[in-house]
């Protein structure tokens, strides 16, 4: 799969970008926590090698500054054709929002329980009225985040989506490192 990430970011660069900027980083946490802490960047975590090609394409035609933060790891399905976050599962106990390749563990982690999974192959810009709308659907406002690299930033835009409405956070970083087990025992632990 590792080749297949790598093949898609070498077949979607353009040959002349249209402006702004799209780098590309592979599996690099602390690359990824740098760009996701500064807020001139959009920030795309595609979890398959199609949308890899797909946020490319996009953002080069778009010429945004994006980064694009690649992993070896992938999804067996593409998601996200759609902009913002996609309902991947509805439930009514909370909300997973899963981001990029960690969306494959989180669904087999959390299958069973009545949860509401989000998919994210873009933080920023940040899709505040797709989390709002299912936060605010369910019966408890209990927010778990997986994704790669440090929670913080992602956290952050979680809690000001959220400030008017009580709710609370699990925050899972390192979603490469946390094997399924883990996921579905944190998930479990914190779910009401």
């Amino acid at each position: 799969m590792q080749t297949d990430m790598l093949l898609a970011v070498a077949e979607a660069l353009p040959q002349r970008p249209r402006g702004g900027g799209v780098v590309v980083g592979y599996g690099t946490e602390e690359e990824l926590n740098r760009f996701a802490a500064d807020p001139s960047w959009n920030l795309h975590l595609p979890g398959h090698p199609a949308e890899v090609r797909q946020v490319i394409l996009e953002a080069a035609h778009r010429g945004e500054r994006a980064y694009v933060h690649v992993t070896a790891e992938a999804n067996a399905e593409p998601r996200g054709a759609t902009e913002g976050f996609e309902r991947v599962r509805d439930g009514r106990a909370g909300v997973v929002l899963a981001v990029g390749a960690g969306l494959d563990p989180v669904l087999r982690a959390t299958a069973g329980l009545d949860l509401t999974v989000l998919y994210a192959r873009t933080l920023r810009p940040f899709d505040a009225i797709g989390l709002r709308t299912a936060v605010l659907a369910a019966d408890h406002a209990d927010v778990v985040l997986v994704e790669p690299g440090s929670t913080r930033t992602t956290a952050c835009h979680v809690a000001s989506t959220l400030v008017h409405v009580p709710h609370r956070l699990l925050a899972l970083d390192g979603a490469g490192r946390l094997g399924e087990e883990e996921i579905g025992r944190a998930v479990r632990d914190f779910l009401r």
